[in-house]
Formats: structure tokens, C-alpha cells, sequence
């Protein structure tokens, strides 16, 4: 498990840093002639401090090592044998438990060319290998090198005649800029960040209702108000437990503000990864199996044990080292809940790293709660329910809800992929068996590997079960093509409604009328004279569908949609549908590398960033066919504000001079 893990955490640190436009290595060349025809060229590697380039030799099954390679499509010389290295480590790793082969602060890796013809003056060779210090990249990059030892001049990264034509019409020539100005954050986020709290709060209660932590809430306060010092320090120990336990989970979030730092669109852009979603979808359903207790997920139990030793210091970092080690040791049961939230927060649009930092902040604060609560109240353990088989019954519960939310991240990848086969009808249909499944477990039906013999149903699961079949009967209507309700309390969790089994209206949200090519869009604007609402969106953003399904639904919002305005809906996470070959180029960036503008995604989100200096979905902007703003850019809020913003831009667009 310690495996799958950190491929997790590999996985993501490889889609993050390596859209960064820092790396933690630089790299220079040197040549060295040995004859006419044999050649040393030789790479100088700086590394920054903490962080460890693997070498070529580095042991199968640990970390990836370097490679030096020709670059595809050079002839005229050939690679002799691999390259030697000076100034490598070994280094034990704990995650593969083994030594690995390493550089740190420095690296000389020498390799031998041979030329097959002698008339080759450069080549060019491709070097590979992998960085890491508390995340890993893959730095690849190529090389170009003068036989004679005269520095080559930088490669030119200017754009050529087509890419500066094309980029030129990216850039929209708007009036009245000074309202674009004036996008605040969306005017719920405060309640949104709220909402994701509560969420994180009610998952760290569920996490306190596993065999790995309510047995540890009676043990860890007698610990604290019997050890033979004052009530009074006693409480306060407890309470400083408690607050540690918090402050951990929020620091488990604080990279994800460094990354986000780097570069605004790169959480955005790994939510909309269709394979980081398969992989998102692979680990909970591994992680509900786990609750279902076909096998134990635990971290190293080194970890844990050196962890505890540490907490023997006593003091202030004693307490703390005993708060770590509750968050290790009960990992088995917070792990799968903390991967859920950690992958919600990535699945959402806004600000994932507060998001994340506010769903970590709840899950704390539920986790530490009791701790404190009963150091504060001792005689309030004796109403503390006996542990027993309803500890485990939560956890297949649990492992339920695991599978269930695991199908989102397939449907996130099936959507932004266009294959068709998780439209919004199968979805829900998954979802009724899965739901089926807990309701049966619930009636003890069905057992799992860890249930106790059940004599009697309790009240509360008898309850609890009666509630899931309901939820069944909800869902059912939404299999139809004419659904009972359109399951408003889900918005954003199946597949839009017009991505469905049965023919459509059209292939737009609501059966609107809209575009989904900036150009097309603008034509009819001119044509028709009406207001452009531009909706920048995303096949994989919950927000989006929110809005869709839960606003532009309200009557009057979409008769004024339908009606008065011209609807451009552009899909920033459209990576997947190629832009015509002629309609391809490179755009040049604020740090002068180039990106390659090759599908509907990569265009539409850097047509977003350039014009109005936003990269977050759901955003509309509302102007007119002579490109003046009417009105302040808009993003996820609720009906009343929603409405009145378009009513306000019609105003808006009557009066305009």
C-alpha cells in the first residue's frame, strides 16, 4: 500500500511541477574530443539544496532513473555504451525499502559519442531523469551541442508568422475594460469555503465512528487528566493535543498554496487530467475495498514507531509528536475519508487550495474535538458508547459512499474525453446498485469479512436503511427520458442532462441554443444585435453543472437566456478534441517559453487568461457586439443575484451611447 501511495503522491507531483516554469536543476554542457570520431560530452548539474537527481543505475522498482538518449530523428552519430558518473550516494528509501542511487548539490555525468560521419559538426541529445526532495519532477529537456566547444546560441522562441497571426486574434480589442477590474471573488465563497468546512467536519466525525480512533478517545484523556499532575495542566495538555491535531491537518494543504503560487490554472488543469481522474477513481475504489475490509491500508510502521519515540521528550513537542501519531496510526481509517476530500477539493473550481485548507480545517477540528471536550468534561466518557461490531458497520458504510463518489472522477474523465459511456443515465443507474448494495448490508443481507453475527437490527440501522432505500427511489426517475425531477440536490455530481442516452434538443445545458466557438457566437451577436453572455465552463466542473441545473433553470433566468441573449459556451478543459491542423500554434507566455495551442481546451483557457485575467469556471462576462463590457464579470452564485445581473447588463446594453 506504502507503494500505491506515493505513486499517488508521484503522480500528482509530476502534473504539477511540470507545468512549472522553475526546475530544481540546471544543467550545463561541455565537450571533450577523445579522436576524430569519439567525443565526451559532459553535464554539469547544480541541484537547489534538499532535492536528489536519481542515477542511471539507480535499482529497479525505486525511483525512475536518468536516461540519455538521442533525440528522435538525429543521425550521422550514435551513443557509446551509458554514462559515467561521478559524486553519486547511496541512500535508503523508505518508501521502496531499498538503497537508491543518487546525486545531491552536484552531478558530472559523462557520455560517450561516436560519430558514423564525420561531416556531423552538433548534435543534439535528449537528457531525462527524475528530481525529487517532498515532491518529485521529470526534468526532460534537449540538448544542442557544438563539437568544437563554441556555445550555441539559445534556441530562438520567437513566433513564427502564423502563431503571431493567430495569437493576434485571441486578443479581443474590449471597451469599457474598467468593470473586468472590478471581479471580486464569486459572492459565495465565503459560504462555499464554509460549506467545504462543514464537510471536512462531518467527515473527521465519521473518522472518530472507525475502530482506529474511538477506542483511542478514552485512553488518550486518562492519559492526560491521570498522570499525576494538576487538573489544570492536565486540561491544558488535552486541549493543546487537540489543537495540534488540527494544525497538522491544515498543514497537510499548505503545499497546495505553493503550487497554486506558481501558477494559477495549474489545479484547474489537474482536475481536468483524464488519466489523474482514472487514477483518482483507481485509489478510492481501492480505499473502499479497504473498508469493506478485504485487506488493512497502514502507513510504515517504522513511521509510527519513531514517531511515538519522539513524543517521549515531554513539553510542548512531546504533545505534538502525540497528536502526529494519532494522525498516523489511525491512518488506515482517515486515509481513504482525507484522499476523498483531497480529491474533492482538486474536482472543484474556485480555489482548490483553500478549499482543500478549509475541508482540512474541519476534519481537524472533528477529530480533535472530543479530546478536548472530555478533557474539559471527564465524567461525560462514562456516557461514551462501548466500542463494538457498529464501529465496523460505519466503516462499510463508509467504503459505500467511497465507491459511489469514486465513479465521479471516471465520469469527470469519460466527459472531458468524449467516449460516451458514462452518460448521465448510466451514472445514476451505478449509483442505484450501489445504493441497492448499502441498503441491503444495512437489513444484514449481505456481510463483509470483519461484520459481527447479527441478532437484532438496531433501530438507528433499521433507520438508516429505510433512509438509503429512499434515496433509491429518488434517484430511480432520473434513469427516464423524462425524469420525474431533474435530482436538483445532486447538481453537479452526475453528468450534465444533455449528455445523456436519448436525443437531446441539443448538445447545450437546458436545451439552450448556444455556441461553442467564439467566433460563430459573435456573428450571431452582430447579426441579431444582443448582448454576448460568454460562459467559460468545463466538462469536469461541479460548479458549472450547478449553475446550469440549479440557476439557469429558475423560469425567468432561462427565458432571459434563451431569449435575449447570445450564449458562447467554451470549454476549457477540452483537451481532448484537436484543433484543425492549420488552426494550431504556439503562443508565447509572460516568461517567453512557448505553449503549444493545439485542442479547443488549450485555446479557449488561454483566450480566458489573456483577455480577462481569470482561469477559474464557471466566469461569465456579458458584452455587445462592438465589444464593450456591460457589465462586472460574474462566477457561482445563487438565483437573486444571478438574476439580477442579467437584468442590470440588459439595462445596460439599452443604454449603451
Amino acid at each position: 500500500m506504502k507503494h500505491i501511495l506515493f505513486t499517488l503522491f508521484l503522480f500528482l507531483s509530476l502534473s504539477i511541477f511540470s507545468q512549472t516554469e522553475e526546475n530544481p536543476i540546471k544543467i550545463t554542457t561541455s565537450v571533450k574530443k577523445i579522436t576524430d570520431t569519439t567525443y565526451d560530452v559532459v553535464f554539469n548539474a547544480k541541484l537547489y539544496k534538499g532535492w536528489y537527481l536519481y542515477s542511471q543505475y539507480n535499482p529497479e522498482g525505486a525511483s525512475i532513473p536518468l536516461s540519455i538518449s538521442l533525440v528522435e530523428g538525429e543521425t550521422g552519430y550514435n551513443i557509446e555504451g551509458k554514462a559515467t558518473e561521478k559524486t553519486t550516494f547511496k541512500k535508503y528509501s523508505d518508501i521502496w525499502e531499498k538503497d537508491e542511487i543518487v546525486f545531491k548539490d552536484k552531478a558530472t555525468i559523462t557520455q560517450r559519442i561516436q560519430l558514423t560521419n564525420k561531416e556531423v559538426t552538433t548534435i543534439k541529445l535528449n537528457f531525462f531523469g527524475q528530481v525529487c526532495e517532498t515532491a518529485c519532477i521529470n526534468f526532460d529537456e534537449n540538448f544542442t551541442i557544438a563539437l568544437d566547444g563554441k556555445k550555441i546560441a539559445k534556441e530562438n522562441l520567437e513566433l513564427d508568422e502564423k502563431s503571431k497571426a493567430l495569437t493576434k486574434q485571441l486578443k479581443l480589442a474590449l471597451k469599457n475594460t474598467d468593470l473586468l477590474k472590478q471581479t471580486t471573488e464569486n459572492s459565495e465563497t465565503g459560504d462555499s469555503l464554509f460549506s467545504i468546512f462543514l464537510l471536512g467536519f462531518i467527515g473527521g466525525l465519521l473518522a472518530l465512528l472507525t475502530p482506529c480512533v474511538f477506542p483511542m478517545i478514552p485512553l488518550t484523556v486518562s492519559f492526560f487528566t491521570k498522570q499525576g499532575q494538576s487538573k489544570s495542566k492536565g486540561i491544558f495538555n488535552a486541549l493543546l493535543y487537540g489543537l495540534f491535531i488540527v494544525l497538522i491537518y491544515i498543514l497537510l494543504s499548505v503545499p497546495f498554496h505553493l503550487i497554486d503560487g506558481l501558477d494559477p490554472s495549474i489545479l484547474n488543469t489537474i482536475s481536468t487530467n483524464i488519466w489523474l481522474n482514472i487514477f483518482f477513481f483507481a485509489i478510492l475504489v481501492f480505499f473502499a475495498f479497504s473498508f469493506f475490509g478485504f485487506y488493512e491500508i497502514t502507513l510504515p510502521s517504522s513511521w509510527g514507531n519513531k514517531i511515538d519515540s519522539a513524543s517521549e521528550v515531554g513539553g510542548f513537542l512531546g504533545i505534538f509528536f502525540m497528536a502526529l501519531t494519532l494522525a498516523i496510526v489511525s491512518f488506515s481509517c482517515t486515509g481513504p475519508i482525507l484522499g476523498s476530500l483531497l480529491a474533492g477539493s482538486l474536482g472543484t473550481v474556485g480555489n482548490p487550495a483553500f478549499q482543500l485548507t478549509a475541508g482540512m480545517s474541519g476534519f481537524g477540528l472533528a477529530l480533535a474535538l472530543p479530546f478536548a471536550l472530555f478533557a474539559l468534561f471527564p465524567n461525560l466518557l462514562k456516557a461514551l458508547p462501548k466500542s463494538g461490531g457498529w464501529l465496523n458497520t460505519t466503516k462499510v458504510v463508509l467504503g459505500f459512499l467511497e465507491l459511489a463518489f469514486a465513479f465521479k472522477f471516471l465520469s469527470n474523465s469519460d466527459l472531458v474525453g468524449h467516449w460516451g459511456v458514462f452518460k448521465r443515465e448510466i451514472f445514476i443507474a451505478i449509483w442505484v446498485v450501489i445504493f441497492i448494495g448499502l441498503a441491503l448490508y444495512l437489513f444484514a443481507k449481505i456481510k463483509f469479512p470483519h461484520d459481527s453475527p447479527i441478532k437484532k437490527l438496531s433501530f438507528s440501522r433499521i433507520s438508516f436503511g429505510i433512509l438509503v432505500s429512499a434515496f433509491v427511489i429518488y434517484l430511480i426517475p432520473g434513469t427516464f427520458k423524462t425524469p420525474s425531477w431533474n435530482l436538483s440536490l445532486l447538481s453537479g455530481f452526475p453528468p450534465p442532462q444533455f449528455y445523456s442516452i436519448y436525443e437531446q434538443e441539443s448538445e447545450c445545458p437546458l436545451g439552450l441554443d448556444c455556441y461553442k466557438d467564439f467566433d460563430a457566437g459573435f456573428a450571431k451577436a452582430k447579426e441579431v444585435n444582443k448582448p454576448i453572455l460568454l460562459d467559460f465552463t468545463g466538462w469536469a466542473c461541479v460548479n458549472c453543472r450547478k449553475m446550469e441545473e440549479n440557476v439557469w433553470s429558475d423560469p425567468e433566468i432561462y427565458q432571459l437566456l434563451k431569449n435575449k441573449f447570445v450564449l458562447i459556451s467554451l470549454y476549457v478543459d477540452d483537451y481532448e478534441k484537436e484543433l484543425p491542423v492549420a488552426a494550431q500554434f504556439n503562443f508565447k507566455k509572460a516568461n517567453g517559453s512557448l505553449k503549444k495551442i493545439k485542442t479547443y481546451g488549450d485555446k479557449w483557457s488561454t483566450f480566458q487568461v489573456i483577455n480577462f485575467k481569470n482561469a477559474s469556471q464557471p466566469y461569465y462576462v456579458v458584452f455587445n457586439a462592438d465589444l464593450k463590457v456591460l457589465n462586472t464579470p460574474q462566477q457561482y452564485t445563487d438565483k437573486n443575484t444571478y438574476l439580477n445581473w442579467l437584468k442590470e447588463t440588459l439595462v445596460n446594453h439599452q443604454n449603451k451611447p
